[in-house]
């Protein structure tokens, strides 16, 4: 359970990154805010699966 939780936190990481910039080349602020927080999920999800 924990390997797949860290894998979908991982996958969740690389498509708000993905998000991120697709929202900065599109100027689209909205994009960008979804992005990050997605970034931000996974990285609280890593950290919960480590703990």
């Amino acid at each position: 359970m924990n390997k797949l939780k860290m894998l979908l936190s991982i996958l969740a990481i690389l498509f708000g990154i993905f998000i991120f910039i697709y929202g900065r080349w599109d100027d689209s602020p909205g994009a960008q805010l979804l992005g990050l927080l997605a970034v931000i999920a996974g990285i609280v999800g890593v950290k919960k699966s480590i703990a």
